[in-house]
């Protein structure tokens, strides 16, 4: 036997009163006052359902009490809080299935009002609750209505035909606020629980962002980058827009972690956005964010990454890569320092500093009309250049040392490896197509080849270094592009063995996608498959 049943036979017997024998309520106001402290007096609702059908139980015959939360998406209702007595469910379904179509009685009326089920069977839109608690059943319906929207229903029951009259009906009725309350501040209470969990995660990630921006160090920032960290210096202290250019692979994120880091905004965060990664589509609630129920799928509000960034910096990776729509957007934020969520009406202004960096030419772009004009002017205010690191050999040495030491602690690796003899001339003397990036992946590949042994680099292809390749600090002709290109490919499809598609294969070697691959391939003639 439940609490609820044993508090109903106990309370009926120190009155005299027959189990199933009701008080006459007296005062009505006083049962609605009595009924709200016990149902709104907790913000878990299940304790507060409990509470109130021990109540309840005192004025109307029942032995259960349901309250349903709809779900609009799924056309159903989902069991959000219970308390039953002598009865149980017969089913654990917690979504109950209804249609629009049962919503309205044969003659058209509304039944979006309280009703009496005394047989079940025989009304259409009971069959949804008498898959959760059989036919042997009578209970009331109150659908719970809140400014002309459907949140739920409260379902009083009782085991047995017959059970309830008009005066139960409009007794229970009466409770319709109490409930919309209840059920709406329940809704309120786990949104606020969702946007805390979700703040604590942002919390999170930007502090893990934080420490790595404070923990990286610039390599070569008295040799090959020691003019790139001197206009990084020069520029930190201001708020302007920079641009950092340069191939793929160069460091341009490891620069935007050092200005950020040399500026007065470092202890705010730093929002790092790839905008070669976030799909056209999802773009705009990426960086802006979006109100609930903007479109399908947004079940509450979200924070951009702009609004994120707010006293602090947000770094533009690929910034190249943004569509023209976004472009438009982007250009409202450095003009007025606003933003607006997707979906939303309200101005938000955010205090942002933008680094934006491209490994593409933007110029060309904007002269195909694939780049704004006025967004490139207002993104050009202080342009620093990278150079490759085939043009800052210098470096290879020192960044050599640091990523062997960095990698082999990531590995596991207890004693670092030593190099043979001519492997530092054999790193030194290969381009380096895909710069810094494939050097890391180099070496990380060579400690786990080597298992613990001097590592001595032979599966870098070897490459003179050229005359004609400038160093840092001299002039000299670049070679052409096409051809470190298709140099870079060729060796690509060399290690993939001549695979494209797939883990291993050349597209990810390179960072692309197949297809873009491909079509470079035929642009530039080369043959598919590999020769040894």
């Amino acid at each position: 036997m439940s609490l609820v049943s044993d508090v109903l036979i106990e309370e009926h017997e120190k009155k005299n009163l027959h189990p199933f024998q009701k008080e006459p309520v007296s005062d009505r106001n006083e049962f609605f006052r009595e009924v709200t402290r016990r149902l709104c007096g907790n913000l878990d609702l299940s304790i507060g359902v409990t509470h109130c059908l021990q109540y309840l139980s005192r004025f109307l015959p029942a032995d259960g009490l349901v309250v349903f939360e709809v779900e609009p998406e799924m056309l159903s209702e989902r069991v959000l809080a219970e308390s039953y007595g002598f009865f149980r469910p017969q089913s654990e379904h917690l979504l109950l299935p209804f249609s629009t179509e049962e919503l309205l009685s044969e003659d058209g009326s509304d039944l979006l009002k309280t009703r009496i089920f005394n047989q079940p069977e025989l009304q259409p839109i009971a069959k949804t609750y008498t898959q959760l608690f059989g036919d042997d059943i009578s209970f009331i319906l109150m659908p719970l209505i809140h400014k002309g929207t459907r949140l739920g229903s409260a379902m009083l029951g009782l085991e047995g035909r017959e059970r309830f009259n008009e005066t139960h009906r409009q007794l229970f009725e009466i409770l319709h606020d109490p409930f919309v309350l209840a059920l709406s501040n329940n809704i309120k209470h786990r949104e606020v629980l969702q946007l805390k969990d979700m703040i604590e995660a942002e919390k999170k990630g930007l502090q893990e962002e934080l420490l790595e921006a404070k923990s990286q160090t610039i390599i070569g920032a008295g040799l090959g980058l020691k003019g790139v960290v001197e206009n990084a210096l020069l520029v930190a202290g201001r708020d302007s827009p920079v641009l950092l250019m340069g191939e793929t692979g160069v460091g341009k994120e490891v620069i935007a972690n050092f200005i950020h880091m040399n500026s007065s905004r470092k202890d705010a965060p730093l929002i790092k956005v790839n905008c070669g990664a976030i799909p056209d589509t999802l773009v705009d609630s990426e960086l802006f964010g979006h109100e609930k129920g903007a479109f399908t799928g947004a079940d509450s509000r979200k924070i951009g990454r702009f609004e994120r960034a707010n006293g602090g910096t947000i770094f533009l990776d690929e910034v190249g890569e943004l569509p023209l729509h976004v472009q438009v957007r982007l250009l409202r934020v450095l003009q007025n320092k606003t933003i607006e969520r997707v979906g939303g009406t309200d101005t938000i202004p955010v205090d942002i500093r933008i680094i934006a960096a491209t490994n593409r030419n933007i110029e060309e772009m904007v002269a195909y009309g694939r780049f704004r004009e006025d967004l490139w002017f207002r993104l050009n205010v202080f342009p620093i250049r990278i150079p490759p690191l085939r043009a800052r050999r210098s470096d290879i040495p020192a960044l050599v040392d640091y990523f062997i030491k960095t990698k082999s602690r990531e590995l596991n690796i207890r004693q670092t490896p030593s190099l043979l003899p001519g492997a530092m001339k054999r790193l030194t003397a290969y381009d380096w197509p895909g710069n810094v990036r494939e050097l890391e992946n180099v070496i990380e590949r060579e400690l786990i080849l080597s298992k613990g042994k001097p590592l001595s680099f032979q599966s870098v292809i070897q490459q003179p270094v050229e005359d004609n390749v400038p160093v840092e600090g001299e002039g000299g002709d670049f070679p052409d592009l096409d051809e470190v290109v298709i140099r870079h490919i060729k060796k690509a499809l060399a290690l993939s063995h001549g695979k494209i598609n797939g883990p291993g294969g050349a597209a990810e070697l390179l960072k692309i996608k197949p297809n873009t691959l491909r079509s470079r391939m035929k642009k530039l003639k080369i043959p598919y498959g590999w020769k040894k």
